[in-house]
């Protein structure tokens, strides 16, 4: 194989994170409807987005390496991508807080 990948246990641990996001979203979106609304779709598209845009990266780079350095030149995938991480750590956040207000702690 020509190209460099991140080690498995980021991948597992990546694709674990988005399908609990997923889950719990889908879980949520009654009572957080507009946020677990675009949660849904970030957890879907930005990893989508992501692997598209780097099958034509470089021998020798990684994903991590290779979205770096298109994040530099200002690549628009990449600026969606950071949006849609963003995005969903603040849903996290607010999830968190609504759940710890929730039981009173």
């Amino acid at each position: 194989m020509y190209w460099e990948t991140l080690p498995d246990w980021f991948w597992i641990i990546y694709y674990l994170f988005l399908l609990l996001t997923l889950i719990v979203a889908i879980y949520r979106i009654k009572l957080m409807k507009i946020s677990s609304a675009l949660t849904i779709i970030f957890v879907v598209t930005v990893p989508i987005v992501g692997l598209i845009n780097s099958i034509g990266r470089g021998i020798g780079l990684n994903e991590y390496e290779f979205f770096t350095i298109e994040l530099q030149k200002g690549s628009i995938w990449t600026i969606y991508s950071i949006l849609g991480y963003l995005f969903i750590l603040v849903w996290w956040i607010k999830f968190f807080f609504q759940n710890k207000r929730k039981n009173g702690n």
